[in-house]
């Protein structure tokens, strides 16, 4: 029996009960491309919630989030430290990577399109160093949760600019905020056109 392949990994810090790395990828892709919301390549932790909008002639109407009721949200039961923002992006930015040690992210794009890159640096996870690619958007309104330890960011698709309400289970800390570049050598993410 052969001895089990070390993978090479960058080490970004022990707190809160998780230990993060970035297990270097040999190979740059975009990984796993998550098309359904059960999809069985998803990361462990992160949840998907199909949203729905409601169009009339006058426009639409989409509820975001209807927190501690959905399976997304169940297990946000202190308000008290419940934050929501949002953010606005012109095509072709790119906005990556960050990652928590203690903030769970709840995400809803609300206009445009993204293209959204998940990667687990939890070195305790079952699925530690496999990288998720998701569109959601105005086409695919997925709602997402993001756990603590993975690692997430997006760029925006398409000709418009792009709108993202996100929850955060806490309020902002910049001290449990850490990021990676979004072409970090061991990230070995294709951010170009995939053309397929």
């Amino acid at each position: 029996m052969s001895p089990a392949v070390q993978k090479e990994s960058f080490p970004l810090g022990d707190r809160n009960g998780l230990r993060l790395s970035l297990l270097k990828r040999p190979a740059k892709d975009i990984g796993a491309t998550i098309l359904i919301a059960d999809s069985p390549d998803l990361i462990v932790g992160v949840g998907i919630e199909a949203g729905t909008i409601h169009p009339d002639d006058r426009g639409l109407f989409s509820e975001l989030f209807r927190v501690g009721t959905t399976p997304i949200t169940r297990e946000l039961a202190r308000p008290d430290t419940l934050q929501i923002s949002a953010a606005l992006s012109y095509p072709g930015i790119i906005k990556a990577l960050h990652y928590h040690f203690e903030q769970t992210d709840y995400w809803a794009p609300v206009s445009g399109m993204f293209q959204v890159v998940l990667c687990d640096l939890r070195e305790d996870s079952r699925t530690h160093g496999v990288v998720n690619t998701l569109y959601v958007g105005i086409l695919r309104p997925w709602r997402l949760k993001i756990p603590p330890g993975v690692g997430h960011g997006y760029k925006i698709v398409g000709t418009e600019p792009a709108v993202l309400v996100y929850l955060t289970d806490r309020f902002y800390n910049p001290k449990d905020e850490g990021r990676l570049a979004y072409n970090h050598p061991f990230l070995n993410y294709d951010w170009e056109l995939q053309c397929k």
